[in-house]
């Protein structure tokens, strides 16, 4: 079974669902709110644990009813949360607003996240123990390159989701294997609007590039080979919340059971079709069986 570790966020989502989305200064008529656990970190460690993996994860929630409820969702989804530390004050939240056609919009607020600033004893240890190490930007840059530091320093791969896009310093692409942002974000990170294009530049710091292109599926591209793109399935989205994070979680997996790209890319675009399909983020991530279903559909 392949072990994953997750540095990453841990967040409350506050989720409002509404017909469209308001525009800068107005005010529109929600017909649901849920709360539901999530954050970048937690969600890919769910996602992960879910298609079948060993997982831990590093990272804080506050010592608030948030906190509490987090840190059960990990563990009753088989997450190890001996690494999530418990800081005074608030825990994460995400605020998000979704439309009738699945599209969403996010403010983050980091809360405990902001502590995770550097890691402390035994994560290094808990790194070197896995097969693969799974990074996202919601928390303190400086504990992203601590991580993939540690990870390049005992031979663990390094799966970096760029999200919240921003710059991305020398030290953290000379340790990322695989490096995987969704159009926007490439975007954001090379300047180039096309994907294809944008996949390519960025080989220039990193080995392995995965966009991911929504209903569109995801286009692979390494060094030394012709990109490749992988159609999604065809669904009805109803919550785009968490697909990114769901496909990672099960590439990683996949990647880990040394499957061949195309397959692995497969398997977690099923992955991803199946949480479009259901309320939530972390609520939506799907299980082995379901993904084997839907893969082999």
């Amino acid at each position: 079974m392949t072990d994953i570790v997750v540095l990453g966020s841990t967040n409350m989502d506050l989720v409002a669902y509404v017909a469209k989305p308001p525009q800068r200064g107005e005010t529109v008529t929600g017909r649901e709110f849920r709360t539901v656990p999530g954050g970048k970190g937690a969600n890919q460690a769910i996602a992960a644990a879910h298609a079948g993996a060993n997982v831990s994860m590093i990272g804080a929630v506050g010592n608030d009813a948030f906190g509490s409820r987090l840190r059960s969702t990990l563990e009753h989804s088989g997450v190890d949360t001996d690494h999530l530390r418990t800081v005074e004050g608030p825990s994460g939240t995400a605020h998000i607003v979704v439309d009738d056609e699945g599209g969403n919009a996010i403010v983050v607020v980091p809360g405990a996240n902001g502590t995770v600033d550097h890691l402390v004893p035994g994560d290094e240890a808990l790194i070197a123990s896995a097969d693969a190490l799974l990074l996202q930007l919601e928390v303190p840059l400086a504990a992203v390159v601590a991580g993939a530091q540690a990870a390049r320093a005992h031979g663990v791969r390094t799966v970096l989701t760029p999200a919240p896009a921003q710059h991305l310093p020398p030290e953290l692409l000379d340790t990322t294997d695989l490096l995987v942002p969704n159009e926007h974000e490439a975007t954001i990170l090379t300047g180039r609007i096309d994907p294809r294009e944008a996949a390519l530049a960025l080989l220039d710091s990193v080995p392995e590039v995965v966009v991911t292109l929504g209903a569109s599926g995801c286009l692979y591209a390494t060094r030394g080979a012709e990109p490749l793109t992988v159609p999604a399935p065809h669904v009805t989205a109803v919550d785009s919340t968490g697909a990114g994070d769901t496909f990672v979680g099960a590439l990683a997996v996949a990647l880990g059971e040394e499957r061949p790209v195309r397959e692995a890319l497969t398997w977690a675009a099923a992955a991803a079709a199946l949480s479009v399909q259901r309320w939530g983020a972390s609520a939506s991530m799907p299980y082995r069986s379901e993904i084997d279903k839907q893969h082999a559909s």
